[in-house]
């Protein structure tokens, strides 16, 4: 019941961090907490945690659910070509990230035993991620320009501002089933058997709605806030 319980305060704490980042820096806030969502999560989600029911799941997914937090706060706000731009903001980050460790790991570390340590929990945290990167930008890439369409199109059908949380769930729940799709698929492919795998797609998921559904009452906090440059 540990990881259940320390599980939500986890997930409070990065939406009340999402929004102080929003109240203190507005806008560029914003984009600051995706390029950093966007590393942590990956980095996070070579950990699996075990919940009641014994469900398994990776820890990254209630940063990356704050990702979709990010980009629907943008495309209510500030339209759907700021929403765009965070994507691609947080697609370079990515890769950037990935391709400046996968350097980091290739120097010969110095002889002492600290630096061989270092080197090596370096190693099972970037490791593997290549794999889990490739997975995740595809997954990234896909599923959030979906969900910034499908948010632009609920944006129109649902206009009203008590409607808002149509259109932030409405969008996510297609919009990560896909991503946790193509994700799974591609990241874990050839390391999990068949009935882990599907454990853990349906234990992604079901996180990561559950995610969207708690953000939705931040989203509306965020909504209210307002800066003089803007």
């Amino acid at each position: 019941m540990f990881n259940l319980w320390f599980g939500a305060l986890f997930m409070l704490v990065h939406f009340t961090l999402f929004l102080i980042s929003y109240r203190l820096f507005g806008r560029v806030g914003i984009y600051a907490w995706i390029g950093m969502a966007t590393v942590l999560a990956n980095v996070q989600v070579v950990k699996t945690v075990e919940m009641p029911f014994d469900i398994v799941i990776t820890l990254g997914n209630t940063m990356y659910g704050t990702i979709y937090l990010a980009s629907d706060l943008l495309n209510e706000k500030y339209g759907e070509r700021a929403a765009k731009k965070a994507v691609w903001f947080g697609f370079f980050t990515l890769i950037a990230s990935t391709i400046i460790m996968q350097m980091a790991l290739v120097f010969h570390p110095d002889s002492s035993g600290l630096a061989h340590d270092t080197n090596d929990a370096l190693h099972m945290i970037f490791g593997l991620m290549p794999q889990i990167a490739l997975g995740s930008l595809c997954a990234y890439f896909v599923s959030q320009f979906l969900d910034v369409r499908i948010y632009s199109v609920l944006k129109r059908v649902f206009p009203a501002p008590g409607q808002l949380w149509i259109r932030n769930n409405g969008s996510t729940v297609i919009s990560q089933f896909v991503d946790t799709l193509i994700f799974c698929t591609i990241a874990f492919a050839g390391t999990l058997e068949g009935s882990v795998w599907v454990s853990v797609f349906l234990s992604t998921y079901v996180i990561k709605f559950i995610v969207s559904l708690c953000s939705t009452p931040f989203l509306y906090a965020a909504r209210r806030f307002t800066f003089k440059e803007e």
